[in-house]
């Protein structure tokens, strides 16, 4: 596959773009320890996006990993998980703001930090999704890639603390055409009492459509519906 783009985000890195129908999104965990913070929209429909609870409940699953699909609540897919070295992919946590950041970390300010300020996700979220004309209404339940969290018996989550390793990949590919929203701030149950960040490397790259045999679309009949849904889409839209 052709590599269409390379990025590297460092710090608190913030990415936005679509990214057409048929393509890859490759994330690399640099040097282990990252999340990937994520929303995702339907490019030409944006009222259209990413939701958590139609993927898993739909998929009779509690966290992501290959080949599970992430679905839209419109019925349609939004993206399948086509390689994953991690094997498990937090989406029920939410983000960090910027109260929490200043209550586990201290104050650490622009005014006083420069470049070396503590950035939370939910400002990187809203900046991002300024660019493209949403705002606080379109913030919906992210994807945290990357990062684990399990619950106990009485159903308490816990951050489980060097889930992912230095190289580890997940890569999407997309089965719409859809808006990316990233960014790569701690994840907000991270018990790690020092702000660190940790490098990801983007990668977009050419792809095609799925055949009808693909494990993201077989590995529940509720994908191979959703898909049917997004045949009809394009067929009607383009």
């Amino acid at each position: 596959m052709s590599l269409l783009l390379e990025r590297t985000l460092t710090g608190a890195g913030m990415w936005s773009g679509v990214v057409s129908r048929g393509k890859r999104l490759r994330l690399t965990d640099i040097e282990g320890g990252a999340n990937v913070g994520m929303l995702l929209y339907n490019a030409l429909e944006r009222h259209e996006r990413y939701n958590m609870p139609d993927t898993l409940k739909g998929q009779h699953i509690f966290y992501l990993r290959a080949p599970y699909c992430l679905h839209s609540d419109m019925g349609r897919l939004l993206a399948s998980i086509t390689e994953d070295t991690v094997g498990w992919h937090d989406t029920v946590c939410g983000h960090s703001n910027a109260a929490g950041v200043l209550a586990k970390y201290g104050d650490h300010d622009y005014q006083h930090a420069r470049n070396e300020w503590y950035r939370n996700a939910r400002d990187c979220f809203l900046i991002e999704l300024a660019k493209w004309g949403l705002g606080k209404k379109d913030l919906v339940p992210n994807l945290n890639w990357f990062s684990k969290v399990v619950a106990d018996e009485a159903g308490k989550l816990s951050f489980v603390p060097g889930h992912s390793k230095a190289g580890a990949v997940v890569e999407l590919r997309f089965e719409i055409d859809t808006l990316v929203v990233l960014n790569t701030c701690q994840h907000p149950f991270d018990p790690d009492p020092e702000y660190r960040s940790h490098p990801v490397k983007l990668e977009i790259l050419e792809g095609d459509a799925p055949a009808l045999d693909d494990p993201s679309l077989t590995i529940r009949p509720e994908n191979l519906r959703a898909w049917e849904n997004n045949e009809t889409y394009h067929a009607l839209r383009f």
